[in-house]
This record gives C-alpha cells, structure tokens and sequence, in this order.
C-alpha cells in the first residue's frame, strides 16, 4: 500500500518513520557541502540562514532579513558585516529609496552559493507545492512546534 492510500498514521508509527527520515534528512544536508570556493570563509548555521533567504527572494533590506530570520535587526547588520568583509555579500544603496541598504549576494559567489542552497528551495518547493494552503501551514507548523521543543529540552 502506497503512502497516498493510506488512511493516517498512529502517532507512535508517525514517531517511528519521523526517527528514521530525520537523521537522513540532516545527513543529505550535510553532503551537500560547502562549495570549494566558500569553505574559507567558515560559514555557520546562522549565515546558511540568511543565504538561502537570499537565493530564494533575492536582493533586500536588513530589515526584511532579520524579520525573515526572525531576529533583531543587529543580528543581521553583524552577519551581514562579517559576510561582507569576506566579500560574500555586498551592501548597495537601494534605487527607490537612498536611505535603505539593500543586501545581495556577490556577483563573484553568486553562482556557487544558488547552486549550492537553490537545490534545498526547490526541494521544498517540489513536495509544498501539491499540498493545500492549510495543509502547508499545518506542516510548516508542526515543525516549527518540534523545533521548540527540542529547544525548550536544553
């Protein structure tokens, strides 16, 4: 019997099977690895965040990114500070508005670090795309919720 036929799953099989996938899941993560022209600028969690932010919506403010990232704006001038000293970000007056900075990645890195983070957007696109709205949310949601209670264990 296919996944699609199946009716539900008892929450200790759902556990079982969530077991199993996680630790595959963060082991794919893994093996994407850092593009040989990026592994010395020693990239944390935190950078592959903001990253991918910006592979998927492209240029933007810092403003934008802390509220995407869900932490203070600081958090993300200092993140963007360090990246850009490396030459992986750069920083750019916004066109319509001169005030606003506006965040890209580096033409130099731009190529490597959408080949590397695009795969995972796409991936996800692949498997939410399907699903209806709610069930997005509900998805989005769990996971969120299993990730804050990991936490809350520390």
């Amino acid at each position: 019997m296919s996944t699609e036929e199946r009716p539900g799953l008892g929450v200790d099989e759902g556990i079982r099977t969530l077991l199993l996938l996680m630790p595959r899941v963060v082991g794919r993560a893994k093996k994407l690895g850092v593009p040989r022209e990026l592994e010395s600028f020693s990239l944390a969690p935190r950078h592959l965040s903001l990253l991918a932010n910006l592979v998927f919506d492209g240029p933007t403010t810092v403003t934008d990114l802390a509220a995407r990232l869900e932490v203070a704006p600081t958090t993300v001038s200092l993140m963007v500070g360090e990246l850009s000293k490396q030459g992986v970000l750069e920083r750019g007056t916004d066109p319509d508005d001169r005030r606003r900075t506006i965040v890209a990645i580096a033409p130099a890195h731009e190529k490597s670090v959408h080949k590397w983070l695009g795969r995972s957007a796409r991936a996800w696109r692949t498997v939410l795309e399907p699903l209806t709205a709610q069930q997005r949310k509900l998805f989005v949601d769990t996971f969120r919720a299993y990730e804050d209670q990991l936490a809350s264990d520390d």
